[in-house]
């Protein structure tokens, strides 16, 4: 009996606590399949709570399969004969060129009762316009996750948006007018570059050395041109999986200080640590109002939902509204009320952790494995996390060659050219294993291992165009 003794908390409605603890020790197989439960009456006098409280757990517990009730008997563990760990590949292909998470560990039982919750609690107000800078209560539950982060900030000062891509979009809409300079990192995301064209802006390349971007260079650049914005991913990098030392992070404040320029930090991982010494955002770093942070959702939570933030500095906050409102009025309510309600009823801290375990055994695993089979003959980028592996082929061979001799094999690679504004060498291509599992990613690199001499020997020198094709 001891083993249902429950210490509630006041920020969960207690049903649910029982709910979720019941459903650990189910995962957990501390109760066992067909396993009696203990009647409502008796678990509600141990615990300390009403009929009523157990039975709503219990309810919530059949109508996802925990459960069962034999009437008569008592209600029971179910059987859940399921290998999570295993995924049916749809097309034969082992994707590395896509940066989606694995479906698998999306909460989607959970999120589902938040869209229920969400709508009992809020009815119609559901489907009008939401406020321009975003559901205040949700700001406000955005202001407490980033103190996680060591970032301290006001409701008033974020703006919900509809994923990164939109949140790049609308600062360089609030920001940049036609030929202002933008610095990026080189390589750097696709979009984020196409975006700044779009502006009629002139993008200057910075290149990426081991522990962030070549702070000599970004020097000599800065004495002869004058950025308006940087735009950086300064945590396990997409796509070279480089992560900026402290120093760099604290030095590029110092330097955005000094030449009057603003920082936009793309943010999509840093909420796992990984093998890195500091996973801290740069934002966390900022004493001079100079970073405007965007917090993607799209690779620890649900891509689908088109779900993020932008923190904004004071002065830039009603350009930036603007430009929000002209993209799309406001991000859908349903989505940010269903988050709102999914972040008070359950536990994103406890969700990030297993997410955190999962990617983190891929992490581990591929990194063995590629230095063991692949380095011998490829470059790797030097990393200390993330689901981005950056290598390179020797000299004379083209990405583009190597990424169509490989699907022929049954496995996809990213040619890295899509993430450079000028293509110097097409030498690069990136492995992406957020979505492939275990199995997945030991199959596919040893593809790539069994078959790297045959195309070495094969297509020395046989080169392609870029494609225009975007990839996230």
């Amino acid at each position: 009996m001891e083993r249902y003794n429950i210490k509630f908390n006041d920020n969960t409605k207690k049903y649910l606590q029982i709910y979720n603890h019941i459903k650990d020790m189910i995962l957990k197989k501390e109760l066992k399949a067909h396993e009696k439960l203990q009647p409502i009456r008796k678990l509600s006098e141990f615990i300390g709570v009403n009929n009523t409280t157990v039975v709503k757990a219990y309810e919530l517990l059949e109508n996802e399969g925990y459960i069962y009730k034999v009437i008569g008997s008592g209600t029971f563990v179910s059987s859940r004969n399921k290998n999570e760990d295993i995924k049916i590949e749809k097309d034969g292909i082992i994707h590395f060129d896509n940066g989606n998470p694995s479906t698998d560990i999306f909460p989607i039982q959970d999120f589902k009762n938040a869209i229920n919750i969400a709508l009992n609690k809020e009815d119609s107000s559901m489907f009008e316009y939401e406020d321009g800078l975003g559901f205040e209560k949700l700001r406000v539950k955005m202001v407490e996750y980033l103190k996680s982060s060591s970032i301290y900030t006001n409701k008033e000062n974020i703006q919900i948006i509809s994923g990164a891509q939109q949140g790049i979009d609308i600062v360089c809409k609030g920001l940049i007018n036609y030929s202002d300079v933008v610095f990026i990192e080189e390589p750097t995301y696709n979009g984020a570059i196409q975006v700044f064209k779009s502006r009629g802006a002139k993008v200057v390349s910075i290149p990426m050395l081991d522990d962030g971007i070549d702070i000599g260079i970004l020097k000599l650049k800065l004495e002869k041109i004058k950025p308006r914005l940087m735009y950086i991913m300064p945590n396990f990098q997409n796509p070279t999986g480089i992560s900026y030392s402290t120093y760099k992070k604290k030095k590029l404040i110092e330097l955005a200080q000094e030449y009057d320029f603003y920082i936009l930090e793309d943010d999509f991982i840093s909420d796992f640590k990984f093998e890195s010494k500091d996973n801290r955002p740069l934002r966390s770093y900022d004493d001079k109002n100079r970073v405007i942070y965007i917090k993607s959702f799209s690779k620890i939570f649900m891509p689908g939902l088109r779900m993020g933030i932008v923190e904004i500095p004071n002065e830039l906050l009603e350009v930036v509204l603007r430009a929000k409102h002209s993209s799309d009025i406001s991000t859908p309510g349903l989505i940010q009320k269903s988050m709102y309600y999914y972040l008070e009823n359950f536990s994103l801290e406890k969700y990030l952790k297993s997410v955190e375990e999962v990617y983190t055994k891929k992490y581990l695993f591929a990194k063995e494995l590629i230095s063991n089979k692949l380095c011998n003959k490829l470059k790797m980028k030097s990393l200390d996390g993330g689901m981005n592996f950056f290598l390179e082929l020797p000299r004379g061979y083209s990405s583009h060659e190597f990424a169509r001799y490989m699907l022929n094999k049954g496995v996809a690679v990213l040619p890295g050219t899509y993430f450079f504004d000028n293509l110097i060498d097409d030498r690069f291509f990136r492995i992406n294993i957020a979505n492939p599992s275990i199995q997945e990613i030991e199959k596919g690199i040893s593809i790539i291992s069994d078959n790297i001499d045959d195309f070495l020997e094969k297509y020395k020198y046989k080169l392609n165009d870029k494609s225009n094709i975007l990839f996230y």
